[in-house]
């Protein structure tokens, strides 16, 4: 029995330990899958509006990083999942979000993206709710893939889109600083 318990230890002290980020009320998973790559979760933290906490967001990445440029700039997979805490987000405020931020994103240029952003936008026709999880995976060669609740609703081609679109969290403007800093691991 001694013998036992102490392999038991030991397995358990020589096996990773998987954690999931607690933030407020949801449970973000330590990883998820792009494709056939496990990706860890780099930070996380509140979108917030005003004072109303919107969603929990959740980067993933194959490798951790703090440098918000080289995460953008990057053709590797990577996620980032949205967990909605707030009841009630019309399609047209969270395409009015998108918007706003892939203009501040890009320091206004959008133009040259108008038909990734229209096919992403067009992606967003329900109001998001308590609870509902919304996934943005980046795929190398395939584009980013958006998923709700689990369906996948589509996916837009183009690197320069998927730099445009994690500038949203991440760029010199983000939608939300304290995010960005979470989702950083600062």
């Amino acid at each position: 029995m001694k013998r036992l318990l102490i392999i038991f230890l030991a397995v358990l002290m020589l096996t990773p330990m998987a954690f999931a980020a607690q933030i407020g009320t949801v449970t973000l998973p330590d990883s998820l899958m792009a494709g056939a790559d496990t990706l860890l979760l780099n930070g996380a933290g509140f979108r917030k509006k005003l004072f109303i906490k919107v969603y929990a967001g959740g980067l993933y990445l194959k490798q951790k990083s703090a440098d918000a440029q080289t995460i953008i700039d990057a053709d590797d997979p990577m996620a980032i999942r949205m967990h909605f805490i707030y009841d009630g987000v019309s399609s047209k405020k969270l395409i009015d979000g998108w918007n706003e931020g892939f203009n501040n994103a890009t320091g206004g240029n959008v133009a040259t993206l108008k038909t990734e952003i229209d096919q992403f936008n067009a992606f967003f026709t329900e109001e998001a709710k308590k609870n509902d999880i919304y996934d943005i995976v980046y795929l190398p060669g395939e584009g980013v893939r958006v998923s709700f609740k689990g369906e996948l609703k589509g996916t837009v081609k183009g690197l320069d889109f998927k730099k445009a679109l994690f500038g949203i969290w991440l760029g010199e403007k983000p939608a939300d600083g304290k995010l960005k800093k979470g989702m950083l691991g600062k």
